[in-house]
């Protein structure tokens, strides 16, 4: 019965032992996280601008008119500012 009080005792240590060094390691990471963001911060990336173009492409639609004015030109422009200016509505067509 000594032998088992002894391996539970022993147990016990360990598994409080192993528990407070994690909880250490834990903070410690924590605290560097911390300090680096601190004394070191991410830099911050500036944003190419946009090239900016003198003219527009027209948008080319489908024959029969599937839309009105203010809905091709918000699907002009959104494909526009997606695109950086590189691409061009070429048609338009209801599904």
């Amino acid at each position: 019965m000594e032998n088992i009080e002894t391996g539970l005792l022993l147990m016990a240590v360990g598994m409080m032992t192993v528990f407070a060094i994690l909880l250490i390691v834990i903070n410690l990471g924590k605290g560097l996280i911390l300090l680096v963001n601190k004394y070191a911060p991410e830099e911050v990336v500036a944003k190419k601008a946009a090239p900016s173009r003198a003219r527009v492409a027209a948008p080319v639609v489908a024959s029969a008119p599937v839309m009105g004015g203010p809905e091709t030109a918000a699907i002009v422009s959104a494909v526009s500012v997606l695109t950086a200016g590189q691409g061009k509505v070429v048609k338009i067509e209801k599904i």
